[in-house]
């Protein structure tokens, strides 16, 4: 379901397997270069990718942003109540945000690009033959021992000591009141947890919760980005997860902030308003 908010930027509806989610697609201007669908990090909500999406229309892109199920706009129910997981976010509710996209622009290119979270799930789904390009900014195979070590006891408190207890007696992760992000369900912390706290990622739940992936991609151009100061995702992370795909078949960069004027980068920053030095180069054809 459309429905028109005024100017380039169109309200969307649209139903993942057991779950309606609440989207926004932002019109391009001009020649139109590409449609993209933009799946965001964990805990991120859509409308922080919004001034990213607008610069993006601006130049020739179409973008459809939305939140996962049970969080943000395509929160319908209380947190205790979901029985969401990271799988149903990394796959049923990508894999419905691109089958949407393509029929909101049913003729051109189409490009998935996934910040964190958003760019660790493209591998476990059927894509539509137009997907010609997959990049992802900010996705890796974490470790809580990647991490330097200034950040290294708030990874652990959140995995091993208020994390879990605090999710346990609440039912949910109630990171707003730890001052640790927002609340998630506690599915989605539970798999989060399960993947980052051991060294197979998500090797072990292959075959159980999720499906056969497929890594060649063959088709497609595999343009993975990470952030030279990422201590939520650090580079070493990132160059894991680039390892499972044909050498041949990835374009691999490290962003740094000095070749942009940047003091820093970050993890989530890099899709802020003070990051829009680098967005030229996540979109380009070279």
């Amino acid at each position: 379901m459309l429905k028109d908010i005024g100017g380039s930027v169109r309200a969307v509806e649209f139903q993942a397997r057991g779950a309606r989610l609440q989207g926004y697609y932002y019109e391009p201007s001009g020649t139109v270069r590409a449609n993209l669908v933009l799946h965001g990090a964990t805990g991120v909500h859509q409308r922080y990718y919004r001034n990213f999406a607008t610069w993006a229309a601006d130049n020739g892109f179409g973008v459809l942003t939305y939140d996962y199920r049970d969080f943000g706009e395509s929160a319908h129910r209380p947190l205790r109540d979901s029985p969401t997981t990271f799988t149903d976010w990394a796959v049923l509710d990508q894999a419905a945000a691109e089958r949407t996209l393509s029929e909101l622009a049913p003729i051109g290119p189409l490009w998935t690009i996934g910040h964190s979270l958003g760019g660790l799930g493209f591998a476990f789904r059927p894509f539509d033959a137009r997907y010609q390009r997959i990049i992802t900014v900010g996705a890796g195979f974490g470790h809580f021992t990647d991490h330097p070590w200034s950040y290294r006891p708030k990874v652990l408190a959140f995995w091993f000591l208020v994390g879990p207890v605090a999710t346990t007696l609440a039912g949910y992760l109630p990171g707003k009141s730890l001052l640790l992000g927002e609340d998630l369900p506690a599915g989605v912390y539970w798999q989060w947890r399960k993947w980052c706290t051991s060294r197979d990622f998500f090797n072990a739940d292959i075959g159980v919760s999720l499906p056969e992936p497929d890594f060649r991609q063959e088709g497609r151009e595999l343009k993975m980005f990470t952030m030279e100061d990422d201590v939520v995702v650090p580079p070493a992370s990132v160059g894991r997860y680039a390892e499972v795909f044909p050498r041949e078949r990835i374009e691999y960069r490290n962003l740094r902030p000095s070749d942009y004027g940047l003091a820093s980068l970050g993890h989530i920053e890099v899709f802020s308003r003070r990051s829009a030095a680098v967005w030229p180069d996540l979109l380009s054809s070279n």
